[in-house]
């Protein structure tokens, strides 16, 4: 395991230095990763590095101590929390047992007291690592997993083999509940190409599975067990919105399980449906959403909705193996892959004909797999206008080379305008976003949770793509978008400081002071002397 990290806040630059050198911090088994001079800063960087430790002060600018251990808590509950602070406060602080502080230390900070508390911390950070790594724990709870017949149940639900007249009986046998009203499936796929070298594959999976239920499994009402190879949870929901939460949530888990095990953990999020008879279909799509990790990358969560909205059923229906994988690689893979799939699928077609009317088949199975491609996938293929059955009639006299060269023409044709369809999602959200910018930028309520909820979509979805297409954070695009109107207010009006903070959004006068002079290096107020002193 590496080192512990510890983030500092406190305004007071000189008490973190002093802290700081007091200590030799990497034989206790900690390293300082951020230091923050206030408490909106310091939250900001604990969602940046989701340190292990962080140690505030309580009286700081902006956002006390207090607040920001509450909202630590809150958003990060497994980040410890020490708070220091002078003692006129302690009675204060000590009041507010309730958000669980580990450790309530005066000022000024004694060397040998600081050296306890750390050591006593890495104590029972090292406790809390053991028992979620622990061999003999994780054999032990393999053993007393979800029950045989429960699992068997959630299984046969997902490959859509349950009749409705049975339903109700196996609910009331197996004792299960499914208040609903919504569902969905979450498929949670662990890369065994990445696994710990301390760690067993099987454990390993088994460890992921209890943290799925310990951190999802409550609030989500999820059914959790193994099925194909992969962790299955069947999400219920109040709402269809809630899905944009689940999925920011299935997001920060899968870090989570990164930082903790060190395992890579894609999770992927089906529709939404009305009927757990329909989780089936859920189910396929939830795993089209993990193979899109090829595009978004692995250890996150991925909604099928966000990523791909006119393709939330598997499309490729066709029994035959390689058609199954020219289906995939014209949604996933890059074009040379394309054209490779082609070849593999006609010289399939061609060798295992073994009668002309298995030829004539065979096709009749193609131009079906790839209308109802193109029908889920919202694309029209070229020709479709045309009498299909004109169109069969043409491709049963086609040989080798010319339906490869037709079927190559249509798969890239078909690969084009999925990758066209997805930019296009993409760069809507993103303008949206722009544009709601420049029209709301003075509210201060304006954040990335705002935002998010206005165009309905989820943070780390609209997080990955905003910083891909303008290579700046949301929260960076607004401050810089703030500052500049801010810039130019200052030199084309005579409004005090204050007053222009609060025209772009900011109602702390102190606060938009440090931003701007963040941006710019200067104070607003010396930002627009220098500019009179130019153009005078």
């Amino acid at each position: 395991m590496d080192a512990y990290t510890v983030l500092f806040a406190d305004d007071e630059e000189e008490v973190i230095q002093v802290m700081m050198k007091k200590l030799d911090w990497a034989s206790l088994g900690f390293q300082v990763v951020g230091i923050a001079n206030n408490g909106v800063k310091a939250l900001e960087l604990v969602e940046e590095l989701l340190p292990d430790v962080v140690m505030t002060d309580i009286k700081m600018p902006y956002m006390d101590g207090m607040e920001l251990a509450h909202r630590i808590k809150t958003e990060f509950p497994d980040t410890k929390i020490l708070i220091f602070t002078g003692f006129d406060e302690f009675e204060y602080a000590k009041e507010a047992v309730h958000l669980e502080i580990e450790e309530y230390i005066l000022k000024p900070v004694n060397a040998l007291e600081l050296t306890q508390v750390f050591t006593n911390m890495k104590h029972k950070l090292d406790l809390e690592i053991h028992e979620k790594r622990n061999v003999q724990i994780l054999q032990d709870y393999y053993l007393k997993s979800l029950p045989l017949l429960q699992a068997n149940f959630y299984s046969t639900l997902l490959a859509g083999s349950i009749q409705e007249e049975e339903l109700s009986r196996y609910l009331s046998d197996y004792r299960i509940s499914f208040p609903g009203p919504f569902f969905c499936c979450a498929v949670v796929h662990t890369s065994l190409s990445q696994v710990p070298e301390s760690m067993n594959a099987l454990l390993l999976t088994t460890s992921i599975q209890k943290q799925a239920e310990e951190r999802l499994g409550e609030k989500w009402r999820a059914k959790c067990f193994s099925y194909l190879g992969n962790i299955i949870l069947i999400i219920q929901l109040k709402d269809e919105n809630e899905v944009s939460e689940l999925t920011d949530e299935c997001d920060r888990f899968c870090r989570y399980v990164h930082r903790i095990l060190g395992a890579v953990v894609t999770v992927g999020i089906g529709q939404v449906c009305k009927h757990i008879l329909e989780l089936s279909r859920s189910y396929d799509s939830a795993r089209e959403a993990v193979s899109y990790r090829a595009i978004y990358g692995a250890s996150r969560a991925i909604n099928i909705k966000e990523v791909s909205p006119g393709e939330t059923r598997v499309s490729a229906t066709a029994s035959d193996v390689e058609l199954s994988s020219l289906f995939k690689t014209i949604r996933l893979g890059p074009g040379e892959a394309v054209l490779k799939a082609v070849k593999e699928y006609t010289e399939h077609l061609f060798a295992s004909a073994k009668s002309l009317k298995q030829h004539h088949a065979s096709i009749m199975e193609l131009m079906s797999a790839l209308y109802r491609f193109s029908v889920n996938n919202d694309i029209e293929l070229e020709g479709e206008s045309k009498d299909l059955r004109q169109m069969y009639i043409n491709l049963l006299d086609l040989e080798r080379e010319e339906l490869q060269a037709w079927l190559t023409d249509v798969s890239l044709c078909c690969h084009r305008r999925l990758l066209q369809a997805r930019s296009s999602s993409t760069k809507s959200f993103v303008t949206k976003a722009k544009d709601y910018i420049r029209q709301n930028y003075q509210e201060e309520e304006l954040s990335l949770d705002y935002i998010c909820e206005t165009l309905g979509v989820s943070n780390a979805y609209f997080s990955t793509i905003f910083k891909k297409e303008t290579g700046k954070s949301f929260v960076g695009y607004l401050t810089d978008y703030r500052m500049e109107r801010a810039a130019r207010l200052l030199i084309e009006t005579n409004d005090k400081s204050y007053v222009i903070g609060k025209q772009v959004g900011y109602s702390d006068p102190n606060y938009f002071s440090y931003v701007f002079k963040r941006r710019f290096g200067v104070s607003p107020s010396k930002y627009r002397t220098e500019h009179e002193q130019r153009e005078a």
